[in-house]
């Protein structure tokens, strides 16, 4: 009886904190799911497959898609947390552990930004990006280009044969 009254009184607290929050509750649950995404995309390719580019010319490899998303989420969560934030990984960083360790350093970062984002700080103005815009749409900006680089990534991943993992973690029908 006890578990089952600690577990309602925890649901509805969390329901209490989405109703005064649905704006940012709502936006930190879609970068939850983003994340997971991203993360595991990364941590599932192979060593030697961050070298990979599925056609020639200015095609990224997949450890520069990687470090795109990481150096662009310094910049974004940076801006949202009124640091100046800037990344190299794009351009420096070649290896696997080199990449994931600066996505995890963006996801550090973001993860901060997210979880201190509230329904009345949402519309507080931040600069980005030489202009100005809410908090809540410089996340929301963040998370709109994380999942355009993850349909880059599936691109990637259906090229080496390989299934995405949005794809191989959904529940069998």
């Amino acid at each position: 009886m006890k578990t089952a009254t600690i577990f309602i009184a925890t649901l509805l607290s969390a329901t209490v904190v989405s109703a005064q929050n649905p704006l940012s509750t709502e936006l930190q649950h879609e970068y939850a799911a983003t994340k997971d995404a991203l993360t595991k995309s990364a941590d599932r390719m192979t060593d030697a497959d961050y070298s990979f580019k599925p056609a020639p010319g200015n095609t990224r490899t997949f450890a520069q898609i990687i470090g795109h998303i990481a150096d662009v989420q310094l910049a974004i969560c940076g801006a949202v947390k009124d640091e100046q934030k800037r990344g190299n990984a794009e351009a420096t960083k070649t290896t696997k552990a080199d990449v994931v360790a600066a996505l995890k350093e963006s996801f550090d970062l973001c993860d901060s930004a997210y979880a201190g984002l509230t329904d009345a700080t949402a519309v507080q103005q931040i600069r980005m990006f030489g202009g100005m815009r809410s908090r809540l749409s410089a996340l929301y900006f963040n998370l709109i280009h994380d999942n355009e680089m993850y349909g880059q990534i599936v691109a990637y991943y259906r090229a080496k044969g390989m299934v995405p993992p949005t794809t191989a973690d959904r529940p069998a029908m």
